[in-house]
């Protein structure tokens, strides 16, 4: 059984990598004409959901957004995409790591709510931030959701597997994440 500061550095070192592929994925996807369709900042903060506990997931979902708009410009600060973005991957994160938990270590059972908890908070958002910049809300949510579609499907279908591949490594850096 790993000691508490074991474990401590194992969640840094995981949440580290989770932010460091939050910045990375984004520029590889824009680089093949990929861009924003397919959400690749919120591709690891979702999947550390499952890595990580609630608060570490939360955290990291909810900087990681913020620190690649500084380092990168993307997401853009004005107008506030980087903070929509920021309480999505906190959502998607934060409820994926509870949910997982609660429901007996069930992928299926924390992937979908935590996406549409995370689409759910977007589409609200954006709402609310269109109407301060005098646009349409109903059609800028909408926008926001049917943009997003190819990026969920990229989540319904690499997340499954990918915590299938890392479970059959054995490894200590993402064996239980509790």
């Amino acid at each position: 059984m790993p000691t508490a500061s074991t474990q401590r550095l194992r969640l840094l070192v995981v949440n580290a990598l989770v932010t460091a592929l939050a910045l990375a994925l984004p520029m590889a996807f824009h680089a093949v004409g990929l861009g924003s369709k397919f959400l690749p900042l919120l591709l690891p903060l979702l999947l550390n959901g499952f890595f990580s506990p609630a608060g570490w997931a939360a955290a990291t979902g909810a900087l990681a957004p913020l620190v690649s708009a500084v380092a990168t410009g993307m997401p853009p600060v004005y107008p506030p995409v980087a903070v929509v973005m920021s309480v999505e991957g906190m959502l998607l994160g934060g409820v994926a790591a509870v949910l997982y938990r609660v429901g007996r270590r069930r992928v299926w059972l924390a992937l979908v709510p935590a996406i549409v908890c995370g689409r759910g908070a977007a589409f609200v958002l954006s709402w609310v931030l269109a109407q301060q910049f005098a646009l349409p809300p109903a059609l800028t949510g909408a926008a926001v959701l049917l943009q997003g579609l190819p990026g969920v499907g990229l989540q319904l279908a690499v997340v499954p597997l990918a915590l299938r591949a890392l479970a059959a490594r054995k490894s200590i850096l993402f064996g239980d994440g509790d």
